[in-house]
């Protein structure tokens, strides 16, 4: 049986070790197209992929048609390769536990199944496993492991960044793994000759994300109870309202406080044991260890009530005439006092 993480299966792959199967499935389309990328770039040289590179589509073939095209032999190469995207729309998808059963050496099969998991219980799944084929489950990341995420990929690329630059990514990326891979790259490109080191400043620059005025930046300001930094950035996000929408500002201030009240009840707050039970960086921990020395535990009960009802006040309930910039005032105000 073969159960791999990324990491073992780009291994294998460098060292030219092909499986027969390989179904990547999951809601995280970065590893899945990687791995697809790879093959579909590395396995057979250009002279070879004009005979055996085949690619499928799911909405126009059936469980039939891909093993008819998978027991085909290679014409003149060692291997042909059939990749199979958007397979999750194949009604007889199951099927293919026949063709599973007696995978062709010479054919690597690959299914992308995007969004979707296989049931382990199914026969497919199984089938796959038992003959030396991968079932690959993509899973997205936890915000707490984007910046290690982000910190191993640019490394692999011979860089750093600091961790300011690194959140700041995270922010206003979120958790697209595809579209921080791209971000990053541009970063790279635009660095100058023989700096390795990417910076909240160089981030700001080609990325168009301020340093000093982003959620980031507020989080930190209001659990340290910075109180000018934080009406400085909350009169900034009132002016740019299209780039700092407030239900993205409200779901920080709601992550913040409600990882504080969680560390508020952590009996052993040693960084590791709470980085742990916060699911959050080690380098993080110190930001809740402050906020939760500015706040008491009843006080960050009451701010999360704020933060619901300021979001409810934000989609029009009870709420006539104050914009987004107001709003924001006056929940930082109550926050603050």
């Amino acid at each position: 049986m073969s159960n791999l993480q990324f990491r073992e299966i780009a291994d294998e792959l460098k060292k030219r070790k092909f499986r027969p199967i390989y179904f990547l499935c999951g809601d995280e389309p970065y590893f899945i197209d990687r791995i697809t990328a790879y093959l579909q770039e590395n396995v057979l040289s250009d002279a070879e992929k004009s005979f055996n590179l085949t690619q499928l589509y799911g909405r126009d073939t059936n469980a039939e048609a891909i093993m008819t095209t998978a027991r085909k032999f290679p014409m003149m190469a060692e291997f042909q390769v059939v990749i199979v995207k958007e397979a999750q729309y194949i009604s007889d998808l199951e099927n293919l536990a026949i063709y599973a059963e007696h995978p062709l050496k010479s054919t690597i099969l690959v299914i992308n199944y995007k969004n979707k998991t296989l049931d382990k219980r199914r026969k497919l799944y199984n089938t796959i496993q038992r003959n030396n084929g991968i079932v690959f489950e993509s899973k997205k990341l936890y915000e707490a492991k984007l910046p290690g995420w982000i910190t191993g990929y640019l490394k692999g690329k011979g860089f750093s960044i600091d961790m300011n630059a690194c959140m700041m990514l995270v922010e206003f990326l979120g958790s697209d793994l595809g579209k921080i891979s791209n971000e990053l790259e541009k970063l790279i490109i635009t660095l100058p000759e023989r700096e390795k080191v990417i910076t909240g400043a160089d981030v700001e620059r080609n990325i168009g994300i301020s340093k000093d005025y982003n959620n980031f930046e507020l989080n930190k300001a209001l659990g340290s109870k910075d109180v000018l930094k934080a009406n400085r950035i909350i009169n900034y996000f009132g002016k740019n309202q299209k780039d700092h929408h407030i239900t993205v500002t409200l779901s920080m201030l709601y992550f913040l406080f409600s990882k504080t009240l969680v560390f508020h009840l952590i009996e052993n707050k040693s960084r590791k044991n709470a980085a742990s039970v916060l699911k959050v960086n080690p380098y993080f921990v110190s930001d809740y260890e402050m906020a939760a020395r500015n706040y008491s535990k009843r006080k960050v009960v009451d701010i999360i009530s704020l933060l619901r009802e300021y979001d409810l006040k934000s989609k029009g309930f009870g709420n006539v005439q104050a914009g987004a910039g107001d709003l924001l005032k006056e929940l930082v105000y109550k926050i603050l006092h």
